[in-house]
């Protein structure tokens, strides 16, 4: 059956005069959105021209920041990508101005032949629910759309009505039961069964409960949460506030990193306007329930988005995890029941109540419901940050909605998951991404970094990165992952700089075991899993640098060889007098030769050359 087209998106008769709308995520202002902002307002005026211009978070093509969105009254929100500030006069004499579409400037899968512009969930990096195919945004919804820090806009797409409705209608038992039917398992890495937490943390008695949000996002590649927080702020407010009912919670913490100065920006203003109309504090709605919330800043330490460490850096302690039992649910921050959840955990909960756990459990797999937000990175066209249903496959991520691998490069793996993560090869690519087939390819959700890497990367090297980054975060408290970690990187340095043995292969697959059984966090169980993913799917690439002391992909610097090609060299003797070492030899009459002895490897042969003579 053929695809189905969008119509045309729907032309905007509310607006009384002109709207501009820029992209100003953390990924906008890093390409320039501000410059941006400040030429949108600049040319305004130069031009005598009244508009509205409102800032945005990001809609998730983060490769194509600056975004400036343009909606003429009567006509469609028109996107342009790239912007710089040199090309927004344009923009504004002809489209603010006089309603014509700058077609050269605009995003060229967003124009048609003529006036019509086609909606977002007609390009490839889009698709919509009921195509069921691509991109189904719902948590995303509002990201790159409303302004984030209005909540009157929050409200028209139908905000706190969820909270609106719990309040009103259900007891805290019917909405554990309603999330729970859902079948929403947590995105924060664990994928445990929220319903589940939920209920277990409403079952014990105490005099003060808390519910925590784990913003503490901290795997190299991922910006999921804090584009959800920066983008649209109240949808976690009003998930937490849920929550925090269902439980029977009276305060609320957001655990987020330092690191996040915008996101934490609008957090504080989206709480001060929720306060301001009784959806969070004090009676809430009348309703007599009250939440108080707090944003606790963290210093950036990796181990404290596990639960029990994120708890002592709340209490002012080293963030280090504890033994259990007790379970949070028990005896969590300050010895009382706690939930914990993470950022898309809690933004899914308002969509659950508000179109039904029925309707919700029919998106995904049998056993992983839903949505997941993904960051999409690395050697991919399309990088951004994707909203995919549970069940969708590896290629249709990466070839469908990233575009591929650029550059005609072959695809080589994709790392899912993180540090905590692992590589999956090409003969997955046809694989259904959801909690149970990873984990059975030696692979894991985690909190959903998702990265491409092609043909030119070196898989022994990749997973001496996530490894170095694992040791590095280690809290030290733990044996098997302070010392077994380190262990396993020292072996893995060695390989890449050509001094490994074939016997550093079973040490290792001995050590990921170990260090996974044996580790006190998941930090240290799951820190093995890049490394025991490479073994698995690319030992060649291990057996290669080990026995022939060559890296396949000429990543690993220490086993370069550097030989001059005999049919290319046309002897002009550039690389002989940049040589520092006097390492080559040679003259106008024969080819150069590098003495591999005295070769340092430094690579200005190589870059010297305007023949591509050296090897």
């Amino acid at each position: 059956m053929a695809k189905k087209k969008t119509s045309i998106a729907k032309k905007n008769i509310t607006l009384k005069r002109p709207k501009i709308i820029v992209g100003m995520g953390t990924c906008g202002l890093g390409a320039g959105a501000r410059n941006v902002l400040e030429s949108v307002e600049k040319e305004l005026k130069k031009q005598n021209i009244s508009a509205d211009v409102v800032s945005t978070g990001c809609i998730g093509l983060c490769s194509y920041e600056v975004l400036l969105d343009v909606i003429v009254p009567g006509y469609p929100r028109v996107t342009y990508s790239k912007v710089k500030p040199d090309t927004v006069p344009k923009i504004i004499e002809e489209h603010v101005g006089k309603g014509n579409v700058v077609q050269k400037l605009a995003m060229s899968q967003m124009c048609l032949e003529g006036d019509g512009v086609q909606q977002y969930s007609d390009l490839p990096f889009f698709d919509d629910l009921d195509q069921n195919k691509n991109q189904v945004k719902l948590v995303t919804k509002n990201c790159g759309i409303i302004d984030p820090e209005d909540i009157d806009e929050y409200i028209m797409t139908g905000g706190y009505k969820a909270l609106e409705t719990i309040l009103t209608t259900m007891t805290p038992k019917e909405v554990i039961a309603e999330v729970g039917r859902s079948g929403l398992r947590g995105r924060g890495g664990g994928g445990f069964d929220t319903g589940w937490k939920w209920e277990s943390t409403a079952k014990y008695e105490a005099d003060e409960k808390y519910i925590i949000c784990n913003a503490d996002e901290g795997d190299p590649g991922a910006f999921m949460d804090r584009s959800l927080m920066e983008g649209d702020p109240h949808a976690l407010l009003e998930g937490m506030v849920i929550g925090g009912y269902a439980t029977g919670s009276s305060s609320g913490y957001i655990y987020i990193r330092a690191e996040y100065p915008l996101a934490i920006e609008r957090l504080n203003i989206a709480i001060r306007q929720a306060k301001e109309r009784g959806y969070l504090g004090e009676n809430i709605l009348n309703s007599g329930y009250s939440l108080d919330m707090i944003i606790k800043q963290g210093a950036g330490a990796f181990v404290c988005g596990e639960s029990t460490a994120l708890q002592f850096s709340i209490e002012g302690k080293r963030g280090m995890p504890r033994t259990r039992p007790p379970q949070s649910v028990e005896a969590g921050l300050w010895d009382k029941p706690t939930c914990l959840n993470n950022v898309e955990t809690f933004a899914n909960v308002p969509i659950i109540i508000n179109r039904g756990a029925a309707w919700y459990s029919k998106i995904g797999t049998e056993k992983s419901k839903g949505t997941k937000i993904f960051a999409l990175t690395g050697n991919v066209k399309y990088a951004g940050l994707i909203e995919v249903p549970m069940g969708i496959t590896v290629r249709e991520i990466v070839f469908d909605i990233g575009g591929g691998v650029p550059k005609k490069k072959k695809f080589k793996a994709v790392q899912i998951g993180g540090p905590s993560g692992g590589c999956l090869p090409e003969t997955y690519l046809d694989s259904p991404i959801d909690y149970e087939s990873l984990k059975s390819a030696g692979a894991m959700m985690g909190s959903g970094s998702l990265v491409v890497v092609d043909e030119t990367t070196c898989m022994v090297d990749m997973a001496r990165f996530f490894l170095d980054f694992c040791t590095h975060e280690s809290c030290g408290k733990c044996p098997p992952c302070r010392v077994g970690t380190v262990l396993m990187l020292d072996i893995l340095n060695r390989i890449t700089q050509g001094e490994g043995v074939e016997e550093d292969i079973e040490t290792l697959e001995k050590m990921c075991d170990e260090v996974r059984t044996m580790s006190l966090c998941g930090l240290g169980q799951s820190a093995p899993n890049p490394v025991k993913s490479t073994l698995r799917y690319f030992r060649d690439e291990y057996l290669a640098h080990i026995r022939d002391k060559e890296c396949p992909t000429a990543t690993c610097v220490a086993l370069h060889k550097y030989t001059v090609i005999p049919d290319k060299c046309t002897k002009c003797t550039l690389c002989i007098r940049n040589c520092p070492v006097d390492a080559i030899s040679g003259s106008r009459d024969e080819v150069a030769f590098i003495d591999k002895e005295k070769c340092i490897e430094c690579n200005l042969c190589y870059d010297k050359c305007n023949f591509m003579a050296i090897k």
